[in-house]
């Protein structure tokens, strides 16, 4: 087993707590060391774990777990766990396992996983939508797609993300949250392969800023357990693009100061003073086109 037999990989750093009396990691920790990274590998795959296999209509559980020690990892070791889906059987699917300082293979391990019915426990077929999932992210596939259009194509699912997160998450009202732009705003909505909404944003139609051509870009979301995961600058890019292409010379919007930095490095300038919006920190930020 060696590195470039993955091409998904965890990283994380050993804590003091999992340290032993040998001052090396405690044997059992390496097993959550692969359950951690397999956490990360729904996430990869753009995929909500409870609400997709709910949508599937069963779950996965561990038949089996084995781990090979070949070294060990120290106090403060940077560790890569890289993670395949090696296997796939009628009703189980096998994972294969390295866990990496640098190029050193310290553990290697497998966990094989049961798709069940989660009221009985008794196994049933992967369903054909999983199968393809994990044989094209295996294969390099594209596990997301960006669609734009309008209010009457997208709302419906760009309204559910941002219920859930501004209504639900963030305890803005309802009544704050829709207004009559979204029938004239231009709406990105990012899908996963089981064609679940995952995140969204809007472009206003342009307005005069300083005497140019403006864009306006708002209610950008994503789903909380699939934040840090690209979601929302494929959503930004896809906007700043139609932005563009339809000639506005740059683009502003309302960031919330908690998000401030993810705007940023997407090349938007902080303009002015903060304030207050639906009772949340804000700051207006400015990208030239």
């Amino acid at each position: 087993m060696q590195r470039q037999d993955f091409h998904f990989f965890h990283r994380l750093r050993v804590r003091w707590a999992e340290v032993d009396m040998q001052k090396i990691v405690f044997n059992g920790h390496y097993l959550m060391y692969f359950d951690t990274a397999v956490a990360d590998y729904w996430r990869a795959l753009a995929m909500p774990y409870e609400e997709a296999m709910h949508q599937l209509g069963g779950d996965l559980y561990v038949k089996k777990a084995t781990v090979e020690y070949f070294a060990s990892a120290r106090y403060d070791d940077v560790l890569d766990i890289g993670l395949r889906c090696a296997r796939l059987g009628n009703s189980s699917l096998a994972f294969e396992g390295g866990i990496f300082a640098g190029d050193k293979l310290l553990v290697g391990g497998e966990l094989i996983y049961v798709y069940a019915n989660p009221a009985t426990q008794t196994s049933q077929p992967l369903p054909p939508t999983l199968r393809a999932v994990l044989t094209g992210f295996e294969a390099g596939e594209a596990m997301t797609r960006v669609e734009v259009g309008d209010w009457q194509a997208l709302g419906r699912d760009a309204g559910r993300v941002r219920k859930e997160v501004f209504v639900h998450e963030q305890g803005i009202a309802e009544s704050e949250e829709w207004d009559a732009q979204d029938a004239t705003a231009l709406h990105a909505v990012v899908y996963n392969r089981f064609d679940m909404p995952l995140a969204t944003g809007r472009l206003l139609m342009a307005s005069a800023h300083h005497g140019l051509p403006s864009g306006k870009i708002g209610r950008m979301a994503a789903k909380r357990v699939l934040r840090g995961a690209g979601l929302g600058q494929q959503v930004l890019q896809a906007l700043l693009a139609r932005a563009k292409a339809r000639g506005d010379a740059q683009v502003l919007l309302h960031a919330q100061r908690s998000a401030a930095a993810f705007y940023a490095k997407a090349g938007f300038v902080q303009q002015g003073e903060p304030f207050d919006e639906v009772g949340i920190p804000h700051i207006e930020m400015l990208r030239t086109l």
